[in-house]
């Protein structure tokens, strides 16, 4: 039967208009390749379809049954058409993005307002998770993309480096007298350090820099969620290490001051992470030339 879909587009419109002209009209045929294109089809299913009569052409009963098929396949076909172009559009869709909660608080919430106010249609979904996780995520098909600290490096992935993270250790008005000062890793481990208790990027990184200066950090305090570093600091249980991007309220009513230590504690980066070789849905796309 090869390639019938023309055919059946041929007979789908005689058969609506009752007549050849008007079908010829409608699909910009002229009036004898479309009484070609009928002949075709009743020579391949040996029956005739089509009546000539004095308005036009009816159905035959074996043009009915044919047309009861073929009318339900072209309205799925309009559907999809729509369908597809709702989707290129941005008119519906969705964006699933996974990242952790700080990021999305800080950092991701006023990109995903202005996509929700250019594309009120696209639904979206934010899955919680660590770097680790937000890559496993991603992998299983549950994410589009990711929103993670770097560095990343994993050959299935696609990751564009968006922004930089400054991370510092703060405190609150119980450690005023810290205030102007510098302080050596000693006198820092002098007090009570509070850390993010998973391990996140940022855990790592600082285990890691102290440890290269011969000191390991042991937390007094550990913390699921960075609103409890913030909090946990403000109320002087001890010094946090936060990302400052995200104590900028506080450092700026005063309510947390940076501690500030005599080594360097270097940039994090945010990056995006998509899939390298699958397709991006047109939400993310979107969201990612926003970002950009």
């Amino acid at each position: 039967m090869g390639n019938n879909y023309e055919l059946y587009k041929v007979f789908y419109w005689a058969a609506k208009t009752g007549s050849l002209t008007q079908a010829a009209k409608a699909l910009f045929l002229t009036q004898p390749s479309v009484s070609h294109a009928i002949k075709q089809l009743e020579e391949s299913f040996g029956v005739s379809l089509f009546y000539r009569n004095s308005k036009g052409v009816e159905l035959t009963q074996e043009g009915m049954v044919l047309y009861s098929y073929i009318e339900q396949s072209q309205i799925l076909i309009t559907l999809a058409e729509e369908k597809m172009a709702a989707l290129k559009n941005l008119d519906s869709g969705e964006l699933r993005i996974g990242g952790s909660d700080s990021l999305f608080k800080h950092y991701v919430l006023p990109y995903l307002e202005q996509f929700h106010k250019r594309h009120p249609g696209v639904k979206l979904h934010l899955n919680h998770g660590t770097t680790p996780e937000v890559i496993t995520f991603l992998k299983e098909g549950r994410i589009d993309l990711g929103v993670v600290r770097m560095p990343i490096v994993d050959p299935q992935l696609q990751v564009t480096e968006s922004f930089q993270l400054q991370d510092c250790f703060v405190a609150g008005a119980r450690y005023a007298e810290l205030k102007n000062t510098v302080l050596t890793i000693d006198a820092l481990l002098q007090h009570p350090i509070i850390l993010f208790s998973r391990n996140s990027r940022a855990r790592m990184t600082i285990t890691e820099i102290f440890h290269n200066y011969g000191y390991s950090i042991k937390p007094e305090i550990e913390v699921g969620s960075v609103d409890l570093l913030i909090e946990f600091a403000r109320r002087g249980l001890g010094i946090s290490y936060v990302t400052r991007e995200f104590v900028s309220k506080e450092l700026e009513e005063g309510s947390l001051f940076e501690v500030a230590i005599d080594i360097p504690l270097p940039p994090s980066h945010v990056g995006l992470l998509t899939m390298r070789n699958m397709p991006l849905s047109s939400a993310a796309h979107a969201f990612i030339g926003l970002v950009k």
